[in-house]
């Protein structure tokens, strides 16, 4: 017998612009119940953007209670959390509403998202993620051998150092923006040393940047080539940033990412401090819908 045809709704969005063809693609699958984890890995591995994300719709009361239960899934891996795709799948599921509020349950736990703005302007959304735990400081010296660059390509007013809002970042602050526009880094190399030392992935910084609204230039180098928008890393970013100095707590900053791509991307970052502890970590921005379709399975 052969399998009846599947028809699964699905919206494109641009997460992290306020205009269509920048910012950092994602797909979202509005209704995901009844495929298997293979499935949705091959679908995210067929839309081939940095991550998708499958919404599975439950009662509205365990919904209310619990969030939107909704998973997010690079080309290769399920992720725990994301920002880019936690933000797009909260623009999705608010849609025309004008809700304030929408609450994902991801693997992580809850994320909620609160929206800004005016009618007749472009919503924004900021997400709270996970308050951050501070891993370790890097030695420059390896982590140079490690990727390829040289020791004084690194701010050393900085430390290099993990930060997880959920997935583990290695913040790497270079010394300025020639010098991050003009990264090549060894990925394979990369990746051997942060398994051995608790990150999932580098997040190069630099101070100076290319708008000068900007308190960061970064970008994020993977297995999946480049990403114009890493939401999660933009969260450690800002506990890194509050921890030492370079943002001041609250204080709303710009990172800048994905000008090297052509796919600028704006993330809102901002932090705060108790007890001596970075809590609280906000990331926002804007995101706009590009596209609507269906795919089918057999």
């Amino acid at each position: 017998m052969t399998q009846p045809l599947r028809r699964l709704a699905m919206a494109q969005w641009d997460v992290f612009s306020s205009r269509p063809l920048e910012g950092n693609s994602l797909a979202v699958f509005l209704d995901g119940r009844g495929l298997t984890d293979a499935e949705m890995q091959s679908i995210a591995k067929e839309m081939n953007l940095s991550e998708t994300t499958f919404i599975l719709p439950r009662d509205a009361a365990t919904e209310r209670e619990r969030g939107v239960r909704v998973r997010i899934f690079t080309v290769q891996e399920e992720l725990p959390f994301a920002g880019h795709p936690t933000l797009g799948t909260a623009f999705a599921l608010r849609g025309q509403s004008g809700a304030k509020k929408v609450t994902l349950e991801l693997n992580v736990g809850k994320v909620p998202v609160h929206f800004e703005g005016n009618e007749g302007q472009p919503a924004f959304g900021e997400m709270t993620q996970m308050d951050p735990s501070f891993g370790i400081q890097h030695d420059r010296h390896a982590v140079a051998r490690a990727i390829g660059l040289r020791v004084e390509d690194f701010d050393d007013s900085l430390p290099i150092e993990t930060v997880s809002t959920g997935v583990p970042f290695t913040v790497t602050p270079l010394k300025s923006l020639s010098v991050i526009q003009n990264l090549q880094i060894d990925l394979n190399r990369a990746a051997e040393y942060l398994a051995k030392s608790e990150g999932k992935f580098f997040y190069f910084v630099s101070r100076e940047t290319v708008d000068p609204e900007a308190r960061l230039h970064a970008r994020m180098l993977f297995y999946n080539g480049e990403d114009p928008a890493t939401g999660s890393a933009a969260g450690c970013s800002a506990a890194w940033m509050v921890a030492h100095g370079v943002a001041k707590v609250d204080e709303r900053v710009l990172i800048e990412q994905g000008v090297e791509m052509k796919r600028p991307s704006r993330i809102f970052v901002r932090a705060s401090l108790t007890d001596n502890r970075v809590v609280n970590v906000r990331v926002g921005g804007h995101s706009v819908e590009i596209m609507r379709g269906e795919v089918f399975l057999h």
